[in-house]
């Protein structure tokens, strides 16, 4: 069985994942120790609890984030949020810190492990480190693999494969961005984003409107036109005199063309992203994905339209490096 995994930053957007059709769903606590600590997003401990029994009522898995590095001499909210997932009877928990890891085996070795794409452990050495060491049962595939590397590597590794699926794209293995850290002064790794709100500005000046990322200018648009939330990667820099998207085009990864070449290749689970969305993205991309899963695993091709292009950067959409052709 295919496993459909959403995202839910919020209980409201857990509901609607579980009801669109989801088989699991991750989540995050309202701390350090998930990359998508935003305010008004994530769970409190009762808040978990509360819907984990939901969705196990509904025959749905929650996971739990526990994804970012624990602080040096201060490990206790880490270790504390695996303790808290247990309690609450969730499913699994997703990690990348050693440290987490390794409570997690010792402490609660009934909970299942979940290897974040964050340790970007793209290797079957790499893999069967954390399998052998820890129990890790699955691991999260960082966005930079083609199809046929996911296959070699599936004939090669002991523990499911989970990959993402639909959402925002990574030109670094991810939580490596320098450019970003360069920039903000700030790790994707430690604060789980590329572009923090607080380094985030608007501007208006000679009739234009521009994106700022700590006062660095990341694109200009003309006034009254829409300009992007300012992310490093996807901006606009000028190059020998001519503005362009230099790094990576404002685009969104959208596997639907070609879930089929994703089962074949040994995906035990499809992710995806995007627990910093609202509730109706989490209904619109469930429910598409779980029709198209639905379709392929009956042998009726994806049985979709595809109508996410809505909710794609720039309504554009890609297969990311699954479609790699450049090697």
């Amino acid at each position: 069985m295919l496993e459909l995994v959403c995202p839910a930053g919020t209980p409201a957007s857990l509901r609607a994942a579980v009801e669109s059709g989801a088989d699991a769903v991750y989540c995050g606590l309202r701390d350090a120790t998930n990359a998508r600590n935003f305010p008004g997003l994530n769970f409190s401990p009762d808040e978990l609890a509360a819907s984990v029994e939901f969705a196990h009522a509904r025959g749905a898995k929650v996971l739990l984030a526990v994804n970012t590095f624990a602080t040096a001499g201060d490990t206790a909210p880490w270790t504390g949020a695996v303790d808290t997932a247990a309690a609450c009877g969730a499913d699994a928990i997703v990690v990348a810190d050693l440290a987490v890891l390794d409570h997690a085996a010792n402490r609660h070795p009934q909970l299942r492990l979940h290897l974040s794409v964050q340790a970007a452990a793209g290797t079957p050495e790499a893999i069967a480190f954390y399998a052998e060491r820890f129990g890790v049962k699955r691991v999260v595939l960082p966005r930079i693999l083609s199809i046929p590397e996911i296959a070699a590597l599936a004939r090669e590794i002991p523990v499911e494969i989970e990959a993402f699926a639909f959402g925002g794209l990574c030109v670094m293995t991810e939580g490596r961005c320098d450019l970003s850290s360069y920039v903000t002064g700030r790790s994707p790794n430690l604060s789980g984003v590329c572009s923090p709100s607080e380094c985030v500005s608007y501007s208006s000046e000679s009739g234009q409107r521009s994106a700022k990322l700590s006062g660095l200018t990341i694109d200009r648009s003309a006034a009254g036109q829409p300009v992007g939330y300012p992310t490093i990667c996807k901006g606009r820099f000028v190059d020998r005199g001519e503005a362009s998207h230099i790094f990576e085009d404002p685009v969104s990864l959208n596997t639907i063309d070609v879930l089929p070449d994703l089962i074949r290749a040994g995906v035990s689970a499809l992710k995806i992203e995007g627990r910093q969305r609202g509730k109706a993205y989490v209904q619109q991309v469930t429910r598409e994905f779980r029709t198209a899963i639905d379709a392929v695993l009956a042998g009726q091709g994806t049985g979709t339209a595809n109508t996410l292009a809505a909710l794609t950067e720039g309504h554009r959409s890609t297969t990311g490096a699954y479609r790699k052709t450049w090697r």
